[in-house]
């Protein structure tokens, strides 16, 4: 069988005798994850292309379970005998022995539902290496034309095609093809001693004219003007403040402060604060948060997850109540969050697009209910503590001074810990707007979306000079 054909219908006459033989052996359930992947990388610096980097792949993952206890094994053999091979060492990992005769236990995989039926003409469709690479030049020499005092113009692009296939002994049979897209631009600024350092990513699913589309010129400007204004910013001053962040990719915060931390793969570590408080208020009554993987074009969302298992829109927390937690095949009542980031990972409980939901407030509200305070129009990197604990660099910021923004400030960190900071998030903007990321964890890099509308955290630390 070749790895070119997951809905080549030849697959069902592979899987089957795989399945049946791992329920033969004692197993409760045997999940197949097939994959093929196809990636592009592309790196431009300054006015040239620095870096292209394909790669492609083609592999399972074979995972067993028993009771509580699970097996997992990857393979990059394909064959009959190579899917066999992998299975009975996933079963050893049980104490399990593949019978010399299979017996009952399983019935057959029923008809495929088929997600790609209308998908396979996306990667011929994508954009080629020749049109990516004018594209990201394009975007370099746009950042030459807005900026000032620059140092160093970046632009990366990343092209990522993946078709699945799952099938499972409790009758899963399911085909699906994904295709992500993202572009980002950055800058480094610098003036005598001042400096600043910039970025913006841009990501979309399932479109492949999308970089085609992608308005080059207001990114470049936006870019540039956010660098412009804060390379001569003031330091700013550390205490604890109210603060408003931002909408769109402010939400990284609840994303892996608060997030991570309602995902059943903490519950089972007992890593999560959280485990034992659904019904109870762990946020202010203001907030709602949600994860889905519904909204279209988003990063994070699904036709089916990893385990075949078609998403919805799964309410974690409602007006600070907390209501559930994401759960995959391993946990309970299982929300369609099951992912990884290749078949060489077992499927973990994940989120999908997750973000706070609107309020019925403008920013202009929040900004107007703070005396003094400060104002994070856009995050940069941090850290997150496997308990909530989380520091997050702030990219772009400004003063707030009796209720209006006044001058920019820089090397501001928001310190803080979720189960403290969650019921501080006292207000929530009309402004909802999602932005892609990439999240790491136990099963690997998969593709996010987080968001959120303006919010304003009544106090929290802020590290600075």
């Amino acid at each position: 069988m070749s790895p070119a054909a997951l809905g080549d219908p030849a697959w069902r006459s592979v899987l089957e005798p795989l399945l049946a033989s791992g329920r033969s052996a004692g197993a409760d359930l045997v999940e197949v994850f097939l994959e093929r992947s196809d990636h592009l990388g592309l790196l431009a610096e300054q006015d040239s292309i620095t870096s292209v980097s394909p790669a492609f792949g083609a592999g399972a993952g074979l995972r067993v379970f028993l009771g509580d206890r699970d097996g997992f094994v990857s393979t990059n053999d394909l064959s009959a005998a190579g899917l066999r091979a992998a299975l009975e060492q996933a079963l050893g990992m049980l104490g399990l022995v593949l019978p010399a005769h299979t017996g009952g236990g399983f019935d057959g995989l029923p008809e495929l539902r088929d997600f790609a039926a209308t998908k396979d003409g996306w990667l011929p469709s994508c954009p080629t290496l020749a049109e990516a690479t004018s594209r990201l030049l394009e975007g370099t020499d746009r950042l030459q034309a807005h900026g000032q005092h620059l140092q160093v113009r970046r632009g990366s692009y990343a092209r990522d095609w993946q078709e699945v296939l799952v099938a499972a002994s409790d009758g899963t049979f399911a085909r699906d093809v994904r295709l992500h897209q993202s572009v980002g631009l950055n800058v480094l600024a610098a003036d005598g001693d001042h400096r600043a350092s910039l970025g913006r990513r841009y990501g979309t699913s399932d479109s492949p004219d999308d970089l085609r589309r992608w308005d080059v010129e207001a990114a470049a400007a936006e870019v540039c003007s956010s660098a412009g204004t804060m390379l001569y910013a003031d330091y700013v001053e550390a205490g604890q403040f109210p603060v408003v962040l931002a909408n769109r990719f402010g939400g990284v915060i609840f994303h892996e402060a608060c997030g991570h931390l309602l995902e059943t793969t903490q519950v089972e570590r007992a890593t999560t604060p959280f485990a034992d408080m659904v019904g109870q208020a762990i946020a202010h009554a203001s907030l709602t948060a949600i994860d889905e993987g519904l909204t279209a074009g988003a990063f994070g969302s699904l036709a089916m997850d990893d385990e075949g298992m078609e998403p919805q829109r799964t309410v974690l927390i409602e007006n600070g109540i907390l209501q559930r937690f994401l759960s995959d095949r391993a946990g309970e009542r299982r929300t369609g969050s099951g992912r990884r980031q290749s078949h060489a990972f077992a499927a973990a409980s994940r989120m999908r697009n997750t973000y706070i939901a609107a309020g019925p407030h403008s920013p202009e509200d929040l900004i107007a209910s703070v005396d003094k305070g400060l104002y994070c129009k856009s995050m940069g990197g941090g850290s997150v503590g496997p308990t909530g604990q989380f520091n997050f660099a702030v990219e772009e910021g400004y003063l707030i001074e009796n209720g209006t923004l006044t001058k920019p400030v820089k090397g501001a960190t928001l310190i803080g810990d979720a189960k403290e900071v969650m019921p501080r998030i006292s207000m929530c903007a009309n402004d909802l707007e999602l932005a892609a990321g990439f999240c790491g964890s136990v099963s690997g890099s998969i593709f996010v979306t987080v968001g959120q509308p303006h919010i304003k955290v009544d106090t929290i630390t802020v590290g600075g000079r």
